[in-house]
Protein backbone atom coordinates (compact mmCIF):
# COMPACT_ATOMS: atom_id res chain seq x y z
CA UNK A 1 0.00 0.00 0.00
CA UNK A 2 3.05 2.05 0.11
CA UNK A 3 2.72 3.43 -3.37
CA UNK A 4 -0.81 5.32 -3.35
CA UNK A 5 -0.16 6.36 0.14
CA UNK A 6 3.03 8.28 -1.35
CA UNK A 7 1.54 9.29 -4.52
CA UNK A 8 -1.64 10.84 -2.47
CA UNK A 9 0.47 12.60 0.17
CA UNK A 10 2.10 13.99 -2.36
CA UNK A 11 -1.27 15.78 -3.56
CA UNK A 12 -3.14 16.42 -0.63
CA UNK A 13 -0.14 16.82 2.01
CA UNK A 14 -0.45 19.68 4.26
CA UNK A 15 1.90 22.15 4.23
CA UNK A 16 3.59 22.59 7.91
CA UNK A 17 6.81 23.97 9.02
CA UNK A 18 8.57 21.27 10.05
CA UNK A 19 7.79 19.31 6.43
CA UNK A 20 9.24 22.49 4.74
CA UNK A 21 13.13 22.34 2.81
CA UNK A 22 15.94 23.45 5.21
CA UNK A 23 13.49 23.06 8.63
CA UNK A 24 16.03 22.51 11.53
CA UNK A 25 16.43 18.96 13.59
CA UNK A 26 15.97 20.91 16.20
CA UNK A 27 13.11 22.71 15.55
CA UNK A 28 11.79 19.24 14.43
CA UNK A 29 12.49 17.73 17.80
CA UNK A 30 11.03 20.52 19.58
CA UNK A 31 8.06 20.10 17.13
CA UNK A 32 7.33 16.48 18.18
CA UNK A 33 7.56 17.47 21.99
CA UNK A 34 4.62 20.03 21.28
CA UNK A 35 2.76 17.60 19.14
CA UNK A 36 2.17 15.32 21.86
CA UNK A 37 -1.57 14.81 22.83
CA UNK A 38 -2.07 18.60 21.12
CA UNK A 39 -3.31 19.62 17.60
CA UNK A 40 -1.58 20.97 15.10
CA UNK A 41 -3.36 24.22 14.57
CA UNK A 42 -2.25 25.16 18.30
CA UNK A 43 1.13 23.94 17.90
CA UNK A 44 2.36 25.95 14.93
CA UNK A 45 2.49 29.50 16.46
CA UNK A 46 3.77 28.30 19.62
CA UNK A 47 6.26 26.10 17.88
CA UNK A 48 7.23 29.48 15.67
CA UNK A 49 7.58 31.88 18.51
CA UNK A 50 9.69 28.77 20.56
CA UNK A 51 12.43 28.83 17.75
CA UNK A 52 12.22 32.27 16.90
CA UNK A 53 13.47 33.60 20.83
CA UNK A 54 15.70 29.65 21.06
CA UNK A 55 16.83 28.48 17.58
CA UNK A 56 19.21 25.95 18.91
CA UNK A 57 19.44 24.38 21.96
CA UNK A 58 22.07 25.67 23.91
CA UNK A 59 19.57 29.05 23.70
CA UNK A 60 17.21 26.99 25.62
CA UNK A 61 19.52 25.52 27.81
CA UNK A 62 21.04 28.89 28.84
CA UNK A 63 17.50 29.98 30.77
CA UNK A 64 16.07 28.63 33.81
CA UNK A 65 13.82 25.33 33.14
CA UNK A 66 10.69 27.75 34.73
CA UNK A 67 11.23 30.01 31.18
CA UNK A 68 10.33 26.93 29.02
CA UNK A 69 7.58 26.30 31.67
CA UNK A 70 6.20 30.19 30.96
CA UNK A 71 6.64 29.96 27.37
CA UNK A 72 4.72 26.56 26.86
CA UNK A 73 1.71 29.01 27.56
CA UNK A 74 -1.59 26.35 27.11
CA UNK A 75 -0.17 23.67 24.95
CA UNK A 76 -1.28 21.04 27.99
CA UNK A 77 0.81 18.32 29.59
CA UNK A 78 3.32 21.17 30.73
CA UNK A 79 5.75 18.31 31.88
CA UNK A 80 6.91 17.64 27.92
CA UNK A 81 8.59 21.62 28.75
CA UNK A 82 10.65 20.43 31.59
CA UNK A 83 11.34 17.23 29.64
CA UNK A 84 12.46 19.22 26.52
CA UNK A 85 14.31 22.21 28.44
CA UNK A 86 16.33 19.05 30.00
CA UNK A 87 16.57 17.40 26.58
CA UNK A 88 18.30 20.32 25.22
CA UNK A 89 20.36 21.06 28.29
CA UNK A 90 22.17 17.47 27.61
CA UNK A 91 22.14 17.95 23.49
CA UNK A 92 24.08 21.48 24.33
CA UNK A 93 26.29 19.95 27.14
CA UNK A 94 26.60 16.39 25.52
CA UNK A 95 26.12 16.80 21.84
CA UNK A 96 27.78 19.80 20.63
CA UNK A 97 24.87 21.22 20.34
CA UNK A 98 23.70 19.37 17.49
CA UNK A 99 20.66 16.64 17.59
CA UNK A 100 21.99 13.29 17.31
CA UNK A 101 20.57 11.63 14.34
CA UNK A 102 20.99 7.96 15.52
CA UNK A 103 17.89 6.15 17.12
CA UNK A 104 19.72 4.51 20.30
CA UNK A 105 21.38 7.90 20.87
CA UNK A 106 18.32 9.77 20.78
CA UNK A 107 16.71 7.12 22.76
CA UNK A 108 18.94 8.40 25.50
CA UNK A 109 17.91 11.90 25.95
CA UNK A 110 15.79 13.05 28.58
CA UNK A 111 11.63 12.98 27.42
CA UNK A 112 12.69 10.98 23.97
CA UNK A 113 10.88 7.59 23.30
CA UNK A 114 10.42 5.08 20.82
CA UNK A 115 8.37 7.39 18.50
CA UNK A 116 10.04 10.92 19.04
CA UNK A 117 13.71 9.33 18.74
CA UNK A 118 12.53 7.48 15.01
CA UNK A 119 10.62 10.41 14.28
CA UNK A 120 13.56 12.41 14.31
CA UNK A 121 16.08 10.14 12.87
CA UNK A 122 13.39 9.81 9.77
CA UNK A 123 12.02 12.98 9.14
CA UNK A 124 14.84 15.61 10.20
CA UNK A 125 18.02 13.16 8.74
CA UNK A 126 16.13 11.14 6.50
CA UNK A 127 17.03 7.43 7.63
CA UNK A 128 15.09 4.41 6.92
CA UNK A 129 12.84 3.99 10.51
CA UNK A 130 9.39 3.06 10.92
CA UNK A 131 7.26 5.92 12.84
CA UNK A 132 4.72 4.57 14.58
CA UNK A 133 2.20 7.13 16.16
CA UNK A 134 -1.73 6.83 16.92
CA UNK A 135 -2.89 7.82 13.37
CA UNK A 136 -0.44 5.43 11.91
CA UNK A 137 -1.80 2.32 14.32
CA UNK A 138 -5.09 3.56 13.05
CA UNK A 139 -4.61 3.37 9.16
CA UNK A 140 -2.72 -0.29 10.41
CA UNK A 141 -5.66 -1.36 12.43
CA UNK A 142 -7.95 -0.97 9.73
CA UNK A 143 -6.17 -1.39 6.46
CA UNK A 144 -4.09 -4.45 7.48
CA UNK A 145 -5.73 -5.59 10.46
CA UNK A 146 -9.65 -5.48 9.78
CA UNK A 147 -10.15 -3.48 13.00
CA UNK A 148 -11.92 -0.21 13.56
CA UNK A 149 -9.86 1.05 16.13
CA UNK A 150 -6.37 -0.04 16.99
CA UNK A 151 -6.36 -0.74 20.95
CA UNK A 152 -3.69 0.57 23.19
CA UNK A 153 -0.18 1.01 21.52
CA UNK A 154 2.15 -1.75 21.60
CA UNK A 155 5.77 -0.43 20.42
CA UNK A 156 7.35 -3.77 19.24
CA UNK A 157 4.30 -5.20 17.17
CA UNK A 158 3.46 -1.77 15.52
CA UNK A 159 6.99 -0.83 14.80
CA UNK A 160 7.18 -4.39 13.31
CA UNK A 161 3.35 -3.89 11.67
CA UNK A 162 4.94 -0.35 9.90
CA UNK A 163 8.56 -1.58 8.90
CA UNK A 164 6.69 -4.41 6.92
CA UNK A 165 5.26 -2.01 4.57
CA UNK A 166 8.09 0.44 4.65
CA UNK A 167 9.36 0.86 1.34
CA UNK A 168 13.38 0.23 0.80
CA UNK A 169 14.34 3.43 -0.81
CA UNK A 170 15.05 6.28 2.07
CA UNK A 171 13.01 9.08 0.08
CA UNK A 172 9.73 6.54 -0.51
CA UNK A 173 10.07 5.61 3.62
CA UNK A 174 10.08 9.21 4.48
CA UNK A 175 7.07 10.00 2.53
CA UNK A 176 5.29 6.67 3.33
CA UNK A 177 6.16 7.63 6.87
CA UNK A 178 4.61 11.01 7.18
CA UNK A 179 1.77 10.05 4.54
CA UNK A 180 0.33 7.44 6.47
CA UNK A 181 0.41 9.83 9.44
CA UNK A 182 -1.49 12.10 7.44
CA UNK A 183 -3.85 9.98 6.57
CA UNK A 184 -4.63 9.22 9.44
CA UNK A 185 -5.06 12.64 10.63
CA UNK A 186 -7.23 13.67 8.10
CA UNK A 187 -9.03 11.00 6.48
CA UNK A 188 -8.63 7.36 8.17
CA UNK A 189 -9.64 9.36 11.38
CA UNK A 190 -10.87 8.05 14.74
CA UNK A 191 -14.77 9.19 14.49
CA UNK A 192 -15.80 9.89 11.18
CA UNK A 193 -13.21 8.22 8.42
CA UNK A 194 -14.08 9.44 4.88
CA UNK A 195 -13.17 6.24 3.05
CA UNK A 196 -14.40 7.28 -0.43
CA UNK A 197 -11.54 9.99 -0.53
CA UNK A 198 -8.91 7.54 0.47
CA UNK A 199 -6.41 6.40 -1.43
CA UNK A 200 -5.93 2.76 -0.30
CA UNK A 201 -9.34 1.95 0.40
CA UNK A 202 -9.62 -0.90 -2.23
CA UNK A 203 -7.01 -2.59 -0.05
CA UNK A 204 -8.84 -1.98 3.06
CA UNK A 205 -9.46 -4.97 5.40
CA UNK A 206 -11.76 -3.33 7.66
CA UNK A 207 -13.85 -1.69 4.46
CA UNK A 208 -13.66 -5.35 2.52
CA UNK A 209 -15.25 -7.38 5.67
CA UNK A 210 -18.33 -4.58 5.77
CA UNK A 211 -16.95 -2.17 8.77
CA UNK A 212 -17.30 -4.00 11.75
CA UNK A 213 -17.72 -2.76 15.44
CA UNK A 214 -14.29 -2.68 17.36
CA UNK A 215 -14.66 -5.17 20.03
CA UNK A 216 -11.48 -5.14 21.80
CA UNK A 217 -9.18 -3.58 24.44
CA UNK A 218 -9.93 0.56 24.16
CA UNK A 219 -7.20 3.10 25.20
CA UNK A 220 -8.75 4.32 28.57
CA UNK A 221 -10.53 7.41 28.44
CA UNK A 222 -9.17 10.70 29.95
CA UNK A 223 -10.93 11.70 32.42
CA UNK A 224 -13.07 14.97 32.40
CA UNK A 225 -11.11 18.49 32.62
CA UNK A 226 -13.44 20.54 34.19
CA UNK A 227 -13.37 20.72 37.60
CA UNK A 228 -10.17 18.51 37.85
CA UNK A 229 -7.26 18.53 39.46
CA UNK A 230 -5.67 19.05 36.22
CA UNK A 231 -7.74 22.14 35.63
CA UNK A 232 -6.52 23.14 39.26
CA UNK A 233 -2.73 23.05 38.28
CA UNK A 234 -3.14 24.50 35.04
CA UNK A 235 -4.82 27.72 37.06
CA UNK A 236 -1.76 27.51 39.65
CA UNK A 237 0.79 27.52 36.48
CA UNK A 238 -1.43 30.24 34.48
CA UNK A 239 -0.75 32.83 37.10
CA UNK A 240 2.84 31.84 37.33
CA UNK A 241 3.43 32.12 33.97
CA UNK A 242 1.75 35.89 33.94
CA UNK A 243 3.63 36.81 36.52
CA UNK A 244 7.18 36.69 38.09
CA UNK A 245 5.84 36.75 41.74
CA UNK A 246 5.50 34.33 43.50
CA UNK A 247 2.11 33.08 44.75
CA UNK A 248 1.06 31.69 48.48
CA UNK A 249 -1.74 32.08 50.89
CA UNK A 250 -4.56 34.17 50.03
CA UNK A 251 -3.37 34.19 46.09
CA UNK A 252 -3.17 30.69 46.06
CA UNK A 253 -6.46 30.26 48.00
CA UNK A 254 -8.51 32.45 45.85
CA UNK A 255 -7.61 30.47 42.66
CA UNK A 256 -8.37 27.12 44.20
CA UNK A 257 -10.29 27.47 46.86
CA UNK A 258 -11.12 23.29 47.75
CA UNK A 259 -8.05 23.40 50.28
CA UNK A 260 -8.16 19.18 49.50
CA UNK A 261 -7.57 20.09 45.63
CA UNK A 262 -5.11 23.27 46.52
CA UNK A 263 -2.92 20.79 48.45
CA UNK A 264 -3.39 17.99 45.55
CA UNK A 265 -2.63 20.34 42.46
CA UNK A 266 0.34 22.01 44.70
CA UNK A 267 1.67 18.45 45.80
CA UNK A 268 1.55 17.19 42.44
CA UNK A 269 3.21 20.42 40.83
CA UNK A 270 6.11 20.12 43.91
CA UNK A 271 6.54 16.51 43.02
CA UNK A 272 6.38 17.12 39.19
CA UNK A 273 9.42 20.00 39.30
CA UNK A 274 6.90 22.48 37.51
CA UNK A 275 6.83 24.87 40.73
CA UNK A 276 9.31 24.98 43.57
CA UNK A 277 8.53 26.27 47.03
CA UNK A 278 10.39 29.72 48.14
CA UNK A 279 10.13 31.82 51.41
CA UNK A 280 7.74 34.34 49.60
CA UNK A 281 5.35 31.23 48.07
CA UNK A 282 5.44 28.94 44.87
CA UNK A 283 7.60 29.81 41.49
CA UNK A 284 8.27 28.39 38.67
CA UNK A 285 11.63 26.27 39.07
Amino acid sequence: MAEPIIDWFAENGRDLPWRRPGFSAWGTLVSEFMLQQTPVVRVIPRLLEWLERWPTPADLAAVPPGEAVRAWGRLGYPRRALALHACATAIAAEHGNEVPEDVEVLLGLPGIGPYTARAVAAFAYGHRHPVVDVNVRRVLARAVDGLGQPGPARTTQDLASMDAHLPGGIREARAFNAGTMELGAIVCTARAPRCDECPISALCAWRAAGYPEFTGPRTPVQKRYEGSDRQARGRILGELRSTNIPIGGAALTKLIPDPDQRDRSVAGLLADGLIVDTTDGYALP
